[in-house]
């Protein structure tokens, strides 16, 4: 059993992948586009997995058994079947209908479920290609629609766009503007940004009105701010990754070298243009926890019951009040290292896959052994645990939105929450210092090896 659910993962995640090759017009984009909704999916029913069994709403005796979402995630169907005792299925015959199927058989619901999901998407994709291919639709050309000019974008096609202001540095501008030259990237970036927002707002309204409890509130608060550091990561590295390798395939590189451009201002613009365009989506969740550090701060308002929670025979507050301050130098300074990263990978690599390939996995092991190093210390370790912390921002966040148990050593101790705060406040600084070190030391390693290595593949297509 456990056989076939990964073998129907592999064949789900396969079909989705096809169909995201069939559905665009670039197969670079559809790569990227497939990570994003595989990540972005395994974290939201795993959230909603946990929510609905905090809130009593699973299977079993106590509601904490399965629930909807183990029929449409793999990895929560594997823990039903590997773990049945502490993640138990409804009684057979207790239920009737979708629900008797979800809840009794998760197993077989979700090998159902995804083969013939599986069965739905290769039949689409047939039908689409029998069509003609979406290249078809896209051959035509009409007047600029009035969304296009808003967003002072020409026709689709036109060979002629309104002009836009160059900045100081035309590498870092262009890098920036280029990610916003669609339609399609314009209403992504921001819709991530709008719902983002949205759902700042809806938690800590839904929090100070009593709809969701102290636990529960930290769960989703955890649960948004890592999905959204993960695209976030994911988009930079994807960006990083093919915004050299890509201009040495169309033959861009080679223009640009024939300009007085420098291998520093084509480095350094590369990078200030990338975060400049990430700076508005990390601002999602640097903003959320600034929110609902701010709410603490504020006493909840009046809230009835306050911001403070009982954990272990200790009262701590729901989130540490600077949460926001000192997530903003840490995320900002680890996404500027990916990014690095993936222009050293995207600079030495042949094609594109290769480098964002190469750049995923770097990340990858040292972001998890950083984590891993961070998550492990902050909870043993006095006084200077809390500093280990700050390493990476999932650790970080963890331990603003869980400090009594992230930081339990210190927190436990005689020296209390506070040099908890201290030492966090502490580990911020130096965890952004390092990653800004690494960073420039980077990009001077590449700065010095840039003629060799681009004229080692030169002519690489």
């Amino acid at each position: 059993m456990s056989y076939l659910i990964a073998g129907c993962a592999a064949v789900l995640v396969g079909t989705i992948a096809v169909s995201l090759s069939v559905s665009r017009m670039v197969g670079k984009k559809a790569v990227f586009t497939f990570y994003i909704a595989v990540v972005s999916y395994i974290a939201a029913t795993a959230a909603l997995d946990q929510w609905l069994r905090q809130a009593g709403l699973g299977a079993g005796e106590f509601g904490k058994g399965v629930t909807p979402m183990t029929a449409v995630n793999p990895f929560l169907a594997l823990h039903a079947l590997l773990n049945p005792s502490s993640y138990p299925r409804a009684e057979a015959g207790s239920l009737s209908g979708l629900r008797a199927f979800l809840l009794e058989r998760p197993v077989t619901a979700w090998c159902v479920l995804s083969s013939g999901l599986s069965v739905a998407l290769v039949a689409v994709s047939a039908l689409t290609l029998r069509m003609g291919g979406l290249g078809q639709m896209a051959s035509g050309r009409a007047g600029v629609p009035w969304y296009r000019r808003v967003m002072g974008l020409g026709g689709k096609g036109a060979e002629h766009r309104p002009p836009r202001p160059v900045g100081t540095n035309p590498i870092a501008w262009r890098e920036a503007s280029a990610r916003n030259a669609t339609f399609g990237r314009i209403v992504a970036r921001w819709s991530f940004c709008v719902f983002g927002a949205v759902i700042a707002v809806a938690l800590v309204l839904l929090y100070h009105t009593g709809r969701l409890s102290g636990s529960t509130f930290r769960l989703a608060l955890l649960s948004t701010v890592w999905t959204e550091m993960t695209v976030i990561t994911l988009v930079g590295m994807n960006m990083a990754a093919t915004a050299i390798s890509r201009e040495r395939e169309d033959g861009t590189l080679d223009l640009l070298l024939t300009t007085p451009i420098t291998p520093r201002m084509y480095l350094s613009g590369k990078l200030h243009g990338l975060i400049a365009y990430l700076l508005p989506l990390l601002a999602i969740p640097i903003g959320t926890l600034l929110i609902a550090g701010g709410y603490v701060m504020a006493g909840g308002f009046g809230r009835e019951g306050g911001v403070l929670l009982t954990s272990g025979g200790m009262s701590v507050p729901v989130v540490v009040p600077e949460a926001g301050i000192l997530a903003a130098p840490v995320m900002v300074t680890f996404v500027a290292f990916c990014v690095m990263v993936g222009l050293q990978w995207s600079l030495k690599s042949k094609g594109t896959i290769s480098s964002v390939i190469g750049t995923v996995g770097v990340v990858a092991v040292i972001g998890g052994t950083l984590g891993l190093c961070g998550w492990q210390s902050g909870s043993s370790i006095d006084l200077l645990g809390p500093a280990f912390v700050t390493m990476t921002p999932v650790t970080l966040a963890y331990a603003v939105v869980n400090p009594e148990v992230a930081m339990f050593g210190t927190v436990s101790s005689g020296s209390g929450l506070a040099s908890a705060r201290w030492g966090l406040i502490v580990g911020a600084v130096v965890s952004s210092g390092i990653y800004m070190a690494v960073v420039y030391g980077i990009r001077a390693s590449l700065v010095r090896n840039f003629d060799f290595t681009v004229r080692k593949l030169a002519g690489v297509r």
